[in-house]
């Protein structure tokens, strides 16, 4: 039976999903040009393997780490709850899988822990934002960490809500410490998982883990990528690709968004819709301006490598990563400038 048949013999609501292995490849045959050209352009996920550089989190940032440096410090760690560092910690090491604790999801690093920013270079080349660092973009939208947020959670706790990222976003996952179940959908499986009304990209099913047929029946026809990142391990989520995870054991990693000429047209007509609230004369100018901005950077993105202009095309492109440090303030803005994801 092809990938994707419902057997005439199998009801639905009674039929797993397929899954498939996650595809995995070794940073060290992984080039970044081959990286961007067979998965980034391709919209194709993919796990690279000690894909983060000897940086200082990778031998520092633990539990106790946290707990012990920012004990007192108030973080949020959903929606609608705050809590103290060190009993954020000590919920996240009696989290169990029949009991849950909170997983923090919220927290932007640039804004809310700018401390922890060294520890984080060299940075992944991987997870290098590319357009949303680079200094022709927008200020609203320039952001040279891609949204670097922190991600924290213990033994079953898991991010809320199964979801695609928006703005037509790619995303990368990067483990720190512990070990991470993680799972995909392809955009074409999204009208089998049930997305909110009012919030499209994300999905109503409550737990993916247990799914009650009865209710979602469709869930079955869709074909479920799944891995578990290990330290150093990172998931490359494509633009509209369905996520969500859940922790096998206390777990830190770090998320970032990327956007390049592979999914900027899906960023434009989101900033463009009728949804965005503009006025219809404002959305087709900002649709004009970011159709040539495009155009411009994908220009500055091919120019030749050996050109005398090509170090400062490569600048202007951001084609290659940049320290925090070289950032400069762009990673302090206030954090009423930052969007939450």
């Amino acid at each position: 039976m092809a990938a994707g048949e419902i057997d005439s013999e199998t009801r639905p609501e009674t039929r797993a999903p397929r899954r498939v292995v996650l595809e995995r490849r070794a940073a060290a045959d992984l080039p970044y040009p081959a990286f961007l050209r067979d998965y980034v352009a391709r919209n194709r996920p993919l796990v690279v393997e000690n894909a983060l550089p000897a940086c200082p989190a990778g031998q520092r940032w633990t539990p106790a780490f946290f707990r012990e440096r920012f004990a007192t410090k108030r973080i949020q760690v959903s929606p609608s709850e705050q809590m103290t560092f060190a009993d954020f910690i000590d919920a996240v090491l009696a989290s169990r899988e029949d009991a849950p604790g909170p997983y923090m999801y919220r927290l932007f690093i640039g804004p809310h822990m700018p401390e922890l920013l060294p520890d984080l270079e060299p940075l992944n080349p991987y997870a290098f934002p590319r357009r949303l660092a680079s200094p022709l973009m927008p200020r609203q939208w320039r952001r040279p960490d891609g949204y670097l947020k922190l991600l924290i959670g213990g033994i079953g706790g898991r991010f809320p809500f199964l979801h695609y990222d928006l703005e037509n976003a790619h995303a990368t996952i990067t483990e720190i410490y512990g070990d991470k179940e993680f799972i995909l959908y392809p955009p074409e499986d999204g009208a089998y998982l049930y997305p909110k009304q009012e919030m499209p990209n994300q999905s109503t099913i409550p737990d993916v883990q247990r799914v009650d047929m009865q209710r979602f029946p469709l869930y079955a026809q869709t074909t479920q990528y799944y891995t578990v990142l290990h330290p150093g391990d990172m998931v490359f989520v494509p633009s509209r690709w369905w996520h969500g995870a859940r922790a096998l054991s206390p777990s830190i990693s770090i998320c970032q968004n990327v956007l390049d000429e592979s999914n900027w047209g899906g960023y434009v007509d989101e900033l463009c819709s009728r949804k965005s609230g503009l006025p219809e004369a404002k959305r087709h100018a900002k649709r004009a301006y970011l159709t040539v901005l495009g155009g411009v950077l994908s220009m500055l993105e091919r120019w030749p490598r050996g050109s005398a202009a090509s170090g400062a095309a490569g600048r202007v492109a951001r084609l290659a990563p940049v320290t925090y440090a070289e950032a400069g303030d762009s990673t302090t803005w206030a954090v009423a400038d930052w969007k939450a994801r």
